[in-house]
């Protein structure tokens, strides 16, 4: 069976601990899927000079924020890393650098270990080459690709509108512009514009969305690896706090 893929809008670290719309949709797509042989996490916050791999067994967890809640800091998201795994991904891509420097970061964490995937199942987190062309990341998506026929699930996390400096907690919904920036890249992603998604630079409000481009990319990813057979699913489907978006969507194979 051919695994689904995932973009992630993983949001406020505060949603590994929260119980709302947008948890509640990761827990209900993340626990009815098919078992994974393994998943590969591709994360906006590990930002790397080349593509790089976690190889550590058992990776530590990252708290990669602060000022938060000190109950997040006492999460411990345990899981193992898999050699024949690594094996697999190093097959598609031989340039991608194994490393054991980095661990569990919270743009992963705060999204799995709300889930009943068994511990048994191995992560390997893959980080965002900063120096690769939006084709790039598209193509290596494409290459990422072949691990979905192997039993191996994809999951990417970032947010497609992500401008921390614009962010206004006392708003719940998104500025204009910012529903507007996620509705065109929503829209090209149902018409299969790939075109447009990799010249995003070129979108209106593009430079409103976002600064830096690392939480953007790893859609690129899941964008790269789907098939021509899959169905789209759009779930937490809004913009939210002014300047950031939670959409996410699912690919997979049509029964």
């Amino acid at each position: 069976m051919k695994m689904p893929i995932l973009f992630i809008g993983h949001g406020s670290p505060m949603n590994a601990i929260e119980n709302n719309e947008f948890t509640k949709n990761w827990d209900n797509i993340l626990n009815n899927i098919p078992k994974p042989k393994g998943i590969l996490a591709i994360s906006a916050h590990w930002y790397t000079r080349h593509t790089r791999i976690n190889v550590e067994e058992a990776p530590k967890t990252i708290y990669d924020m602060f000022g938060f809640p000190d109950e997040l800091y006492q999460i411990k998201y345990e899981r193992k890393t898999n050699n024949e795994f690594i094996n697999e991904i190093k097959e598609i891509d031989s340039t991608i650098i194994g490393d054991n420097s980095w661990g569990y970061d919270h743009g992963i964490w705060s999204i799995f270990h709300r889930t009943n995937i068994s511990k048994e199942i191995p992560v390997i987190e893959m980080s965002i080459d900063g120096y690769k062309t939006p084709k790039e990341h598209y193509e290596l998506g494409k290459k990422l690709g072949k691990l979905r026929e192997k039993g191996y699930l994809i999951v990417a996390s970032g947010n497609i509108v992500h401008n921390l400096a614009l962010v206004d907690f006392y708003k719940s919904d998104g500025f204009q512009w910012a529903t507007k920036f996620d509705d065109e890249i929503k829209n090209a992603i149902i018409e299969n514009d790939i075109e447009k998604l990799l010249d995003y630079k070129k979108i209106p409000n593009k430079d409103k969305a976002f600064k830096t481009d690392e939480h953007f990319l790893p859609l690129l990813y899941i964008l790269g690896a789907k098939s021509d057979t899959d169905n789209g699913f759009i779930f937490n489907n809004s913009t939210i706090l002014g300047a950031l978006s939670m959409t996410s969507y699912m690919f997979k194979e049509n029964s």
